[in-house]
């Protein structure tokens, strides 16, 4: 049987988790937020003690790390670290630039590469994350990336930040995204870049349900109704 799959890439604050969630739920597919994977790895590395900037501290973690992926009865994606629900944690505003930095080692991207690939093959998925398009699904049916203008994506930040009971300034979001922008792009091994074949979709003057209605257009003139 084959499964069908949308990948959806773009930098950090544009909205993919949240759009990517609503529009999997629209087409009846399952959400992989990889973004999440990558922040339980960054969870782990902070609470053994490990430089996220030390290659030598951090990949030796990998061969004992017990990461799981599973759903809710509400159907939202939960991770889990040793067996902890860590769904809440990863969320931590200082958790973005931790997990940007191991996401940058080579070592860590194929530990969860073949973990990715696995969702895609066992049903239909719409994942999104830095390099889905380009890298762990380059065959996937729909490719779309997502993006908006930094100051947008921050106020955005800000607001779910404040939702969640967390402090933050927008300077200093503003500031962390141009940041997260800039190591996204330049990092040597699979850097945030958009797949040759991935339509282009900017939200910064779009409401949540334009945002969405554009990602269903772009899926449908793909794989139909």
């Amino acid at each position: 049987m084959s499964f069908k799959s949308v990948a959806i890439d773009g930098p950090a604050g544009a909205g993919k988790s949240t759009l990517a969630r609503k529009l999997a739920e629209k087409l009846g597919f399952l959400y992989v937020d990889t973004g999440a994977i990558y922040r339980t790895v960054a969870l782990a590395v902070l609470r053994a003690g490990v430089d996220p900037s030390d290659g030598g501290g951090v990949v030796p973690l990998l061969k004992d790390l017990e990461i799981r992926m599973g759903y809710g009865q509400d159907g939202v994606q939960r991770m889990y670290l040793a067996g902890e629900d860590v769904s809440e944690a990863i969320r931590e505003h200082h958790i973005s630039g931790v997990a940007s930095q191991v996401s940058a080692m080579p070592e860590v991207r194929a530990f969860l590469l073949g973990f990715q690939r696995r969702q895609a093959q066992e049903q239909d998925v719409v994942m999104d994350g830095r390099d889905i398009g380009t890298v762990v699904l380059p065959e996937a049916d729909v490719k779309i990336f997502l993006t908006a203008a930094p100051e947008a994506r921050a106020r955005r930040r800000l607001l779910e930040l404040k939702q969640r009971g967390q402090e933050a300034d927008y300077d200093t979001v503003l500031h962390d995204i141009r940041e997260r922008d800039h190591q996204d792009e330049h990092r040597p091994i699979a850097p945030l870049k958009r797949a040759a074949d991935a339509a282009l979709l900017d939200t910064t003057q779009l409401n949540l349900e334009q945002s969405l209605a554009g990602l269903l257009a772009l899926v449908k003139e793909k794989i139909g109704p």
